[in-house]
């Protein structure tokens, strides 16, 4: 029952990590040197997948009372999150180091990813209650 009732918040996670292998993968061909990143990309992926976790769990729990207002609290929790990650990404944009665009572009690709992980799995759950 459990795992049924979670099963989007595994698919986050599946998506999550074979993103994160790719990611890294990249990185080793085109040697790229992120020892100077102010956030590790694991950190990234930690972060990313903690804030779209949560956002995911309360959107199921919504789910139960409110189907109807699904989307609108979908697209609040995506603005929260969106200052949140404002947050950690200003440390970036202030930064100097010799390879800031990098670290920049690297940021917003992962937001982007976890954007549509969240986006396709809240509307996974709204085409299964249908």
């Amino acid at each position: 029952m459990f795992l049924k009732k979670y099963k989007l918040v595994l698919h986050l996670i599946i998506l999550a990590f074979s993103s994160y292998i790719l990611h890294k993968g990249a990185f080793f061909i085109f040697k790229v040197n992120d020892q100077n990143f102010i956030y590790s990309l694991e950190i990234l992926y930690l972060i990313f997948l903690l804030f779209s976790t949560l956002l995911l769990i309360l959107t199921l729990r919504f789910v139960k009372d409110k189907f109807d207002s699904i989307g609108m609290f979908f697209m609040l929790g995506t603005f929260v999150q969106m200052f949140v990650y404002y947050g950690f990404l200003r440390p970036i944009l202030s930064s100097n180091i010799s390879n800031g665009s990098v670290e920049k572009t690297n940021f917003f690709i992962t937001f982007l990813l976890f954007l549509l992980f969240q986006t396709l799995l809240t509307a996974r759950l709204l085409n299964e209650k249908r």
